[in-house]
């Protein structure tokens, strides 16, 4: 899988950024906008593309995408909150007030 066959891109219809390989989309990050705000609440990488660090070129694409609109994040998926805590360059998109979806959770 060479990387000029993988594409991050917006579909602002069906609120999510898709992760294309060869065309096929192999994965998702759903979002909802708000005023000033894009809250991530669910990433998805289909089971035949795992392992491949798909999702975190998802994460990638899709937060800077964030970063690029001026919007700041909130990380309701637990993907998306992971990705910003071991990648603290993300952790200024995340208002202080939103900093407690950062935790690991522990049981």
């Amino acid at each position: 899988m060479a990387d000029n066959d993988i594409k991050v891109s917006d579909n602002p219809g069906a609120s999510r950024f898709e992760i294309l390989v060869d065309g096929e989309i192999a994965g998702f990050a759903a979002y909802r906008l708000r005023a000033g705000k894009i809250i991530f609440t669910h990433t998805e990488i289909a089971s035949e593309f795992e392992g491949k660090g798909l999702g975190s070129r998802l994460a990638v694409g899709a937060l800077d995408a964030g970063r690029s609109a001026g919007r700041s994040v909130v990380p309701l998926c637990p993907f998306i909150a992971g990705y910003i805590r071991r990648h603290p360059e993300y952790r200024d998109l995340v208002p202080d007030h939103y900093a407690d979806l950062l935790e690991e959770e522990t049981s």
